[in-house]
């Protein structure tokens, strides 16, 4: 920790704190990110969207995330970490594709570097050492750092992709946001390890655990182990412990499984507030600039709010045209007789073929 809660720098904050313009760079894409979750909710609530997965009180870790890679470098998200796709400069209403139920990957994974958001816990994870491992091959100097969550590490991917990335030295960050729930299930019944930084020693990669509510600490500790894994020193794992302020998704009432006083103890250690009290008392942060961030930030809300109240019309050829680049008989039969059904005019139709490689 370099921010207590009240965000007077500890001990360990006067040599290790990091420059006032990263932290204030921080502090604008936690403003913007909280603004985005607040906006995404609101959608969800008029039914715009399906299903959304809040990140807030997590926004230090997913900002940071973004923050600590260079352009080259690749982002590996899962389903919650769509503040961390868009901190990296994704579309915000590209990133809500998957949940509004319109497209997998609404965006183009190789524009930002950032992979496609995943569901089912700690998939993307062997595909991040995959990706880490190919780039060490060809001489390059690319980063991955893969996110996962504090229940992903009871899954079986994570651990092959720990083993995976060690044996081969890939340079992969894996950065678990311990959230203290998976789901419903608290820590304590996932595993009795001292901590799920821990978990990389059987494997033979360095784990840190850092205040995942301290942007300060965090820039620190994720950079710290970015330039080691370019370096050549192969994986790394790094905890942040978090708190997952809101329920799971909106189909959650987190109040079956966790008390008040418990999520009221973690209010108080909110990041935004810690960050902006430290820089507003070091004079690097005036309410003009604070303005600014908030304004930024409600342009981010009004471009994921317009873009997601647009309804996309459906066409039905999609479901035969990204799955081969050239047809098989098989779906060129089905489109026929999908376009029979519809009473369409078979010459008017493009080719799956000939369709975009991504929409």
């Amino acid at each position: 920790m370099l921010l207590a809660p009240d965000g007077r720098p500890t001990a360990a904050g006067t040599a290790h704190l990091p420059p006032g313009e990263e932290l204030l760079r921080g502090l604008a894409g936690m403003v913007a990110a909280r603004r985005f979750n607040d906006q995404a909710g609101a959608l969800v609530r008029q039914g715009r969207l399906a299903v959304y997965p809040s990140s807030h009180g997590q926004e230090a870790c997913q900002v940071a995330a973004a923050q600590v890679l260079d352009g080259g470098d690749w982002l590996f998200p899962t389903y919650r970490d769509t503040a961390a796709a868009v901190a990296r400069g994704v579309d915000p209403v590209e990133v809500l594709g998957l949940l509004k139920g319109d497209w997998h990957s609404g965006y183009d994974p190789y524009e930002r570097r950032v992979a496609p958001l995943t569901t089912p816990l700690a998939t993307q994870l062997p595909h991040a050492v995959g990706v880490a491992h190919a780039a060490r091959l060809r001489g390059e100097s690319t980063v991955v750092l893969a996110l996962c969550g504090d229940g992903a590490t009871s899954e079986g991917d994570f651990h092959e992709a720990l083993n995976f990335a060690a044996v081969f030295r890939a340079p992969v960050v894996f950065f678990v946001q311990n959230n203290q729930y998976a789901i419903s299930v608290p820590l304590a019944r996932q595993t009795v390890a001292p901590s799920l930084a821990h978990k990389g020693v059987g494997y033979g990669i360095p784990g840190e655990q850092v205040d995942g509510n301290d942007l300060a600490a965090l820039l620190d500790v994720l950079s710290g182990a970015v330039a080691r894994a370019r370096a050549g020193e192969g994986p790394q794992l790094v905890e942040g412990r978090t708190y997952r302020i809101q329920a799971h998704t909106n189909a959650d009432d987190a109040t079956r499984y966790r008390p008040d006083d418990e999520v009221a103890a973690w209010v108080a250690k909110d990041p935004l507030v810690r960050l902006e009290a430290y820089l507003r008392a070091e004079g690097i942060l005036d309410d003009a600039r604070a303005a600014a961030f908030a304004d930024a930030a409600e342009q981010v809300a009004r471009r994921t709010r317009d873009g997601i109240n647009h309804d996309v019309v459906p066409d039905p050829d999609d479901l035969f045209r990204y799955v081969y680049a050239e047809p098989t008989p098989q779906l060129v039969e089905q489109l026929a007789l999908v376009h029979d059904e519809l009473g369409r005019d078979e010459s008017s139709q493009d080719e799956p073929s000939r369709a975009e490689a991504h929409r």
